[in-house]
């Protein structure tokens, strides 16, 4: 009987290894670094669990379309997602994503690692858990630390403005410093995303927080249109038509990287991950430095990992999550160039020896500020980014701009019940 026992339960074991390894979780994901990190470790969890995972890659242009269709549809073609901040409000406004508490607590999967800057950006909406910290993409000031020690630029600036040369504390140095090296360096002080929407929205949200504005307050009432928001687009305004390189109107992050890579100016206000990836570049290897926004905290960016409500795998999706988001196989990805959104993993004295410049990234996404999260967050984006434009054309002043910028943002709050 015993023997004929172990022979049926060898078998159900047997069955299940084999259910197991039928099972494919299918992940739609942005085509960068970091999915190329995850992917080179997917047969680590194939062995452990039996479950195999295909990831889809694509540019982040056309992600959140193909999403969105699939979170409509019945059954979702994807097991899991990840998640960009921009949209972490309005996939789980919209009823898009499991919750994912219950999951938390039957496994004992561990938060408090997590830095709360991450946790509140792609974690919890209005106070519920929906999404996993994936990585972060906070924004940061990098700039080339040549240029700034440079002897003959350092007596330069002293001359004309009585004071050292040294990294802005201020957002209004910040601006003259980029102009001095426009002039007196031969190239431009600073390579920024001015296109319409996304690039030039975000850009304009760390000047916006350096100087103490801010889009809305703790009620969601508009303050964007106050001295604040005045004086960061006039700096804006002044840096992009005085110290950028031609054409900057236009340019996307892509071109922003492409030109410091090549050492074609001498800063720009990105995210904080571009660093390791510019030490590859022969022009500016070694020549490199972060620091934080001068004058304020940089724009908090991230991604999450979610599961969606249609998903067809849940609890394999999330077998998936914790194990990719436990702390051994976060180090792994770490040393591999991963941006981390865990203290620990920021903390690990081996990633610090790898990627010393972690110590300076650990205050920088600690002290992120996040844009307003709601459902229409991404229409935000364009709503402002138009009047930015219009104002870095000279096509509004600097006061209708605003004006405009904060009606429309008003608009887009009623729109979602935010505002009476």
């Amino acid at each position: 009987m015993k023997k004929m026992l172990g022979a049926v339960l060898g078998i159900l074991v047997m069955w299940g290894v084999c259910q197991a390894q039928q099972i494919v979780l299918r992940v739609l994901m942005e085509d960068i670094p970091e999915t190329w990190i995850i992917e080179e470790l997917l047969p680590l969890f194939e062995k452990e669990t039996g479950i195999r995972v295909e990831f889809e890659k694509m540019t982040y242009i056309g992600m959140h379309d193909k999403l969105v269709a699939q979170l409509l549809a019945p059954v979702n073609a994807y097991d899991l997602m990840q998640v960009d901040f921009i949209w972490a409000g309005e996939f789980p406004a919209a009823g898009w994503l499991e919750p994912l508490e219950p999951y938390v607590q039957r496994s004992g999967f561990d938060l408090s690692p997590y830095l709360p800057s991450m946790l509140d950006l792609v974690g919890y909406y209005q106070g519920k858990l929906y999404m996993i910290p994936m990585y972060s993409y906070t924004m940061a000031l990098i700039y080339r630390t040549d240029l700034l020690n440079r002897p003959d630029l350092q007596e330069k600036y002293k001359a004309l403005y009585g004071r050292p040369l040294m990294v802005p504390e201020t957002l209004e140095e910040y601006v003259n410093i980029c102009k001095f090296m426009t002039e007196y360096a031969g190239i431009p002080g600073a390579a920024m995303q001015g296109m319409r929407g996304d690039p030039n929205f975000l850009e304009f949200a760390n000047y916006l927080f350096a100087v103490g504005g801010d889009f809305v307050d703790e009620n969601w009432n508009v303050i964007l249109n106050s001295p604040e928001g005045r004086k960061a687009l006039e700096l804006y305004v002044e840096n992009i038509t005085k110290a950028a390189p031609v054409g900057a109107l236009n340019f996307t992050l892509d071109d922003t990287y492409r030109i410091m890579c090549q050492g074609g100016a001498w800063s720009f206000i990105s995210y904080w991950w571009m660093l390791p990836n510019l030490q590859d570049c022969p022009n500016v290897a070694g020549k490199l430095a972060i620091a934080p926004v001068p004058g304020g905290s940089g724009v908090n960016g991230g991604w999450g990992w979610a599961i969606p409500w249609n998903s067809p795998h849940k609890e394999e999706a999330w077998k998936f999550i914790s194990w990719v988001e436990s702390k051994e196989i976060v180090r792994l990805r770490a040393l591999r160039g991963h941006a981390p959104t865990r203290i620990d993993i920021l903390e690990d004295p081996e990633i610090l020896a790898k990627y010393p410049f972690y110590k300076d990234v650990l205050p920088i996404i600690a002290k992120a500020k996040k844009v307003p999260i709601f459902a229409y967050t991404a229409e935000m984006e364009d709503v402002v980014g138009r009047e930015i434009s219009l104002a870095c054309t000279g096509a509004k002043t600097i006061e209708q701009a605003i004006a405009d910028a904060a009606k429309g943002l008003e608009a887009l709050l009623k729109k979602a019940g935010l505002l009476r």
